[in-house]
Parts: C-alpha cells; sequence; structure tokens
C-alpha cells in the first residue's frame, strides 16, 4: 500500500488529460467558430460527442475496468486519449472534431473507475478522502492549464497545433503511468450486466446529472459570453485558468472536510446554493462590469466544482452506494450525461437567458435534502 509522489501525479494526470479537451473548447471556443465556419450553438455537439459516447460507456465502465485491472485500464485510458488528441490535430472539417472528442469518451469513461479501482488498491484508508480530492482535483488542473496556456500556444500554432503539442505527454504516461499499478493478475469473468444503483447512489447520480448540465454549459459557453462583453482571448484564458484554480482548492480542501462529516449532503446543499448565486452574478455582467465574470468563474470554481470530489468520496468511504468501480461508473454515467444534455440545451436559449443553468442547480439542491434523507434508511438500498 503506498500513497507515493509518482501514483498521485497519475492519478491527476488520469483525470486531467481526457478533461482538457472540454476547458479547450471553453478557452478556444471563438477561434474554433471562426475556423470550423459553425454556428454558436454548435459548440455544444462538440461536447455531447464526447460526453454522450462517455456516459453510455460508463454503464459498462465498471465491470470493464473490474475485468482488466487497474493497470491495463490505465494503459487503455492513457492510449485513447494519445489517439483522440491524434485525430484533433489530423482531421479536418466539423465532423472530425466530433470523431475526436467522440474517441476521448472512452478515456473519460474510464477515468473514475479505473483512479478509485488504484485508490482502493494502493492507497490506506486514512488518506483515500484526501487522494480522492487531489485525483479529482486533476479536472481542474486541466482548466488551469487549457486558460494559462492555450491562447498563447493557439496564437502561434493554431488552434490544432495547441491541442497536438498534449500528445507527447499523453504518450508518455501512456507507456510510464500503467506501472504505478499492482501487476495485472489474471482477468476476473466479464459481466456486461448494468448494475442496478441503490436508493442513495440514484439520487446522487440524479444530483451529478443536474452538476454536469450546469457546468458543461457554463463552461462550454461562457468564453463566448465573455468575448461578447468585450473581453479579450487572454481575458478568457484567465477566467479559464481562475475557474481551475479555485477548483483545485475547492476539490482538494473540502473532499477531506466532507469526509469528516456525518452526512456530506448537507455540504453538497451548501455549495449548490452559493453555485446559484455564482451563476446569477455571471448573468448580470455587462461590458462595463467584467468583474461580474470574474465572480461567476471563480465562485462556480469553489461551489459546483467541488460537488464531483465529494460525491466520488462518497461512493468510495459509504458501501451502501455499491462496489467502488461499478458505482463510481454509474455515477458518471449520471454526470456524463448531463455533460451531454447541458450545452445543446443552453445553446438554444443562450444569449436571452441564464435561468435554465440556475433552475437546474436549485434543483440538484433539493435532490441533496432528499439524499439527506435517503441515507438516513440504511434498509431502503435498491431502486425497484
Amino acid at each position: 500500500m503506498t500513497h507515493s509522489l509518482w501514483l498521485r501525479v497519475v492519478l491527476t494526470c488520469a483525470m486531467a488529460l481526457p478533461m482538457l479537451i472540454f476547458y479547450a473548447v471553453g478557452t478556444l471556443g471563438p477561434l474554433m467558430i471562426a475556423d470550423l465556419g459553425v454556428p454558436t450553438p454548435w459548440l455544444g455537439w462538440l461536447i455531447t460527442s464526447t460526453f454522450g459516447f462517455a456516459a453510455l460507456l460508463s454503464l459498462w465502465a465498471g465491470p470493464l475496468v473490474n475485468w482488466l485491472g487497474s493497470r491495463r485500464g490505465l494503459a487503455l485510458l492513457f492510449w485513447s486519449t494519445a489517439c483522440s488528441y491524434s485525430l484533433l490535430a489530423a482531421l479536418p472539417g466539423f465532423a472530425g472534431v466530433v470523431l475526436a472528442l467522440t474517441v476521448c469518451g472512452i478515456a473519460q469513461a474510464l477515468a473514475n473507475p479505473v483512479t478509485n479501482l488504484l485508490i482502493a488498491e494502493r492507497v490506506e484508508p486514512a488518506f483515500k478522502a484526501a487522494v480522492v480530492g487531489l485525483k479529482q482535483s486533476g479536472v481542474q488542473v486541466s482548466a488551469l492549464f487549457a486558460g494559462a496556456l492555450l491562447p498563447g500556444l493557439a496564437l502561434g500554432f493554431g488552434w490544432r497545433g495547441a491541442l497536438a503539442c498534449l500528445l507527447l505527454p499523453a504518450l508518455l504516461l501512456a507507456v510510464l503511468g500503467p506501472r504505478v499499478a499492482p501487476a495485472a493478475s489474471a482477468r476476473k469473468p466479464l459481466s456486461l450486466r448494468v448494475a442496478r444503483p441503490t436508493a442513495r447512489l440514484a439520487v446522487l447520480m440524479s444530483i451529478q446529472l443536474c452538476v454536469g448540465v450546469v457546468l458543461s454549459s457554463f463552461v462550454t459557453f461562457l468564453g463566448v459570453f465573455a468575448a461578447g462583453q468585450g473581453m479579450s482571448a487572454t481575458a478568457i484564458g484567465g477566467l479559464i485558468a481562475g475557474f481551475g484554480v479555485m477548483g483545485i482548492v475547492a476539490r482538494t480542501l473540502l473532499t477531506p472536510l466532507g469526509a469528516r462529516m456525518a452526512d456530506e449532503s448537507w455540504l453538497l446543499l451548501v455549495l449548490l446554493l452559493l453555485a446559484s448565486v455564482a451563476l446569477w452574478l455571471t448573468a448580470q455582467a455587462t461590458p462595463a462590469r467584467h468583474w461580474l465574470l470574474w465572480a461567476g468563474a471563480l465562485g462556480m470554481g469553489l461551489t459546483a466544482v467541488a460537488t464531483n470530489a465529494i460525491a466520488m468520496s462518497m461512493v468510495l468511504r459509504d458501501p451502501g452506494f455499491g462496489a467502488p468501480a461499478p458505482s463510481a461508473g454509474l455515477l458518471s454515467v449520471g454526470f456524463f450525461g448531463g455533460f451531454a444534455l447541458g450545452p445543446p440545451l443552453f445553446g438554444l436559449v443562450f444569449g436571452q437567458s441564464w435561468w435554465m443553468p440556475i433552475g437546474v442547480v436549485l434543483l440538484a439542491c433539493g435532490l441533496s435534502l432528499v439524499l439527506t434523507r435517503v441515507r438516513a434508511a440504511p434498509g431502503l438500498q435498491v431502486v425497484k
């Protein structure tokens, strides 16, 4: 058992590299629209292509990871990420980008089950919550990287060239990353039967569906919305980077805090209420009030972003949610399903109303209250 630095690096990168493309779309969206010659709402379909496929695969990701083992699972994750970035650099047109992002959905579906299994195998119980928070913060590391570095790289190499720069770390991790996992053992039987969620997992999946809708809508269209308020490309990158930094802080600090609570559902409720305030502040931004964009981006990073790490920690710590890998896969179905649905739905009303994501996050608040009641009834385990 270990929680070495290299293990933490691999866990963080396993979460960061597949998700980087999501924040790249938010950061480079205006450049992609101009280069591909597509309407602004089509950005939403790029996100749907990758997360829709990831949500579908997540139905079987848990059993698949149990069958492959953590070492083979990590290898498949990093190689599929490298393949996606290769296709993104090589394939022309909007359809080529959609195909490349769809391939990345394989890695996104594997990320949480593989990393959760690796933590279960290699990290002592006392450190599990902290390591979960750290590895979940990898998603926000990708936001920091996308916001801080991609705009500059895109100015020099174009948006495709900027993303092609990610091939080297992806290939290095594909070769070296799996070595941190235990030696591959005999494969367990593969079952393609979709596990049925317990009652508490079903409610948590619903909360994460709402969070996915809100976060994907917010990040996908934040750059375009900010550009409409007269913000420069560099400043838009700063927004995404700031969002990422706050997400890292929130996930690293709040996940262990939640693990010390009797029921983390109350922490989810508070964070989601604050996220609704951050969304409202963003909606009030004007060309003369860019500070509201900063308040909204930093606020969403500090609140809504942390809820996914807390949810994953809940799944690892509470056996009432089910076995770690399958339950993480099912939780990802809800989260990725929200990511797939959010951008196209928000694209329909973009520029007219921010009430759609605000309403969805308030629905998640109500579901958090439901979760407190379900967790208080341990006899109610399976959704009928």
